[in-house]
């Protein structure tokens, strides 16, 4: 195929904010990467965008399997708040409210009905 560029499961892009390794970036409305490293601003590095990974979640909050999850960009967690949050994948394991991470699959979600 001459259209091919690559597979896309980690692709180097550039944060408008330093983010540290391991920490999710929403980049726009709709992508979601972990950086593999140390990323300084406006520097670009490589994210990771598909994959499980244990991700901190907002305190008090109890994730079942499935639950659809959002990145709140101000704390750097997840939470199951939809409003002015994106969906960045889905819990693969249940994680109690005490609990400080949950397990996310990243970019797997179906869009909540309407």
């Amino acid at each position: 195929m001459k259209n091919y560029r690559q597979a896309g499961s980690v692709l180097t892009l550039t944060p408008s904010i330093a983010v540290a390794s391991g920490v999710g970036y929403l980049f726009g409305a709709a992508l979601f990467g972990i950086a593999t490293t140390d990323v300084p601003a406006n520097t670009p590095g490589e994210f990771k965008t598909d994959g499980v990974f244990d991700l901190g979640k907002t305190a008090g909050v109890a994730v079942a399997v499935g639950d659809r999850l959002f990145w709140d960009a101000t704390n750097k967690v997840v939470n199951k708040t939809s409003a002015s949050q994106e969906c960045i994948g889905v819990a693969v394991e249940a994680s109690a409210g005490a609990a400080d991470v949950v397990a996310v699959k990243l970019g797997a979600s179906l869009p909540a009905a309407t």
